[in-house]
């Protein structure tokens, strides 16, 4: 189309992805996201609205490119719940290790600024938040233990994940997050032993 400037929507919510997760919502200005985008301001509010639906957008970039390597981590072993979880952290730490992303998780740090965030986009995080809780449950449905002992610990593997990301964010080096999940590991597997 003439007159008109084309892009790619997928590689913009990439750049406005890692501003976002670099700089947190609140500090995420349309100046930046502009530079980091290639996009001028008409361009972001033609195609995304506004900062608040290029932020949802991103958040829901980010999870498609996460979620299906943690959706196959927790589904690679059934009948396992622990493995399943171990499998699961593994794919956490390597994302938090990854050199080539910003340190820690967006979707952790977002939910940190929840107050901050629109109606709209502090729901948006939260429902984030019970997707990947509902993804550990469904793994530790393999394992004889009551339904409330599988909600708790599913609440309990998705606060550790979470902590993960702040804890990374802020320097801890990749042998104590490794411990934590050990840890976390030992205390699954005790639980699930104990009800089982």
């Amino acid at each position: 189309m003439t007159g008109r400037k084309q892009f790619d929507v997928d590689e913009a919510l990439d750049k406005a992805m890692a501003v976002f997760w670099q700089r947190g919502y609140a500090d995420a200005s349309l100046d930046l996201l502009s530079a980091a985008t290639g996009l001028g301001r008409g361009s972001l509010y033609g195609t995304f609205t506004g900062k608040d639906e290029l932020f949802r957008r991103a958040l829901d970039r980010y999870c498609a490119t996460y979620g299906a390597r943690y959706e196959d981590a927790l589904t690679a072993h059934p009948g396992d719940p622990v493995r399943a979880v171990e499998a699961f952290f593994e794919v956490v730490l390597a994302r938090i290790g990854d050199p080539a992303v910003p340190k820690g998780c967006l979707v952790a740090q977002s939910a940190a600024q929840s107050e901050v965030l629109t109606a709209d986009s502090a729901t948006h995080v939260r429902h984030l938040l019970d997707r990947q809780r509902a993804r550990i449950r469904a793994a530790l449905d393999d394992s004889h233990a009551d339904p409330g002992t599988l909600d708790d610990l599913a609440t309990y593997v998705l606060a550790v994940n979470q902590s993960l990301a702040v804890l990374s964010r802020a320097g801890i080096p990749d042998g104590e997050l490794r411990a934590v999940v050990r840890l976390t590991c030992e205390t699954v597997a005790n639980q699930l032993t104990a009800v089982g």
